[in-house]
């Protein structure tokens, strides 16, 4: 096989020399040939690579410029190393204009087609399980959509105000990711979630031995600290410590409504393997 053929084909696939040797023999030189089996087998190669944790990866905004609405997207890959390479981050671009132009959430809807065979792809180019997590988005009815994206991509939140405006809805959203709140205001917050935090906070009230009256004071001024430490309005503003956010927002106007916040690989659980056993594994097997 002619070495500008496979030179070709590599640069074309971004796999590599001995595959697209394997290829180009099998497709008798034949390099489009080459490249639809290749296509072909790439969802094989995918589906092996599927059962691997993808835990690193990136979230993104994308808000409309009239900040009526916006998308956040989290797409993950096994290694941060990925996560910054080129053709990753521009399969992430697809998804993330195709959730934001169809105002979509569903992410089953959203790689239909097209994009699943583009992410099926990267696999084969990769070498990494790659898939597409969580869309959210949020609509403004009578205010403004802003979005934060903290560093390289590992912390992304969009704000919806009432009144106000981007740059106010991008400060909030910045607030968010840094102190990540747990709700908007305390009267948001879960009852489920308080009478858990009233339970925790009886029981160390009762071990101080104080008379009733005095331990009931004691649990309602934990429970009062507990809503305004993890409600949003309620806390001090990252950039000005003298102002909560939600005077902030009052002061132009405006009120905080809701926000959304992401952070790459939340909640997956990554499995732990040893390097030595891992290699031992191999070797037996």
């Amino acid at each position: 096989m002619s070495a500008a053929l496979v030179k070709e084909l590599r640069e074309r696939t971004g796999l590599g020399l001995l595959e697209c040797k394997k290829a180009l023999a099998a497709a008798e030189g034949d390099v489009e040939k080459a490249i639809e089996e290749l296509r072909k087998s790439s969802g094989m190669k995918a589906a092996k690579k599927a059962g691997r944790t993808a835990a690193d990866g990136v979230v993104v905004t994308r808000i409309a410029e009239d900040g009526s609405y916006g998308v956040l997207v989290e797409v993950n890959s096994e290694t941060d190393f990925v996560a910054r390479d080129d053709n990753f981050l521009a399969f992430v671009g697809k998804v993330v204009e195709a959730a934001f132009s169809q105002r979509q959430t569903d992410v089953a809807t959203v790689m239909a087609g097209e994009l699943e065979a583009d992410r099926e792809a990267l696999v084969q180019k990769i070498g990494e399980n790659i898939g597409v997590r969580r869309i959210e988005l949020v609509t403004a009815d009578a205010g403004v959509v802003g979005a934060y994206v903290h560093g390289n991509s590992r912390i992304a939140v969009l704000v919806e105000l009432k009144g106000g405006d981007q740059d106010l809805a991008k400060d909030v959203a910045m607030h968010v990711a840094a102190v990540n709140p747990q709700v908007v205001s305390p009267d948001s917050m879960p009852q489920e979630v308080v009478d858990k935090e009233k339970e925790i906070f009886t029981a160390q009230a009762l071990e101080s031995g104080k008379p009733a009256e005095i331990v009931e004071k004691m649990i309602g001024g934990r429970i009062k600290k507990f809503l305004a430490e993890n409600s949003l309005t309620e806390q001090p503003f990252v950039k000005d410590p003298d102002v909560t956010v939600g005077k902030l927002a009052a002061n132009a106007g405006a009120e905080v409504l809701s926000f959304v916040r992401f952070e790459v690989g939340e909640g997956i659980e990554v499995e732990k393997v040893d390097f030595a056993d891992e290699v031992a594994a191999q070797l037996n097997g």
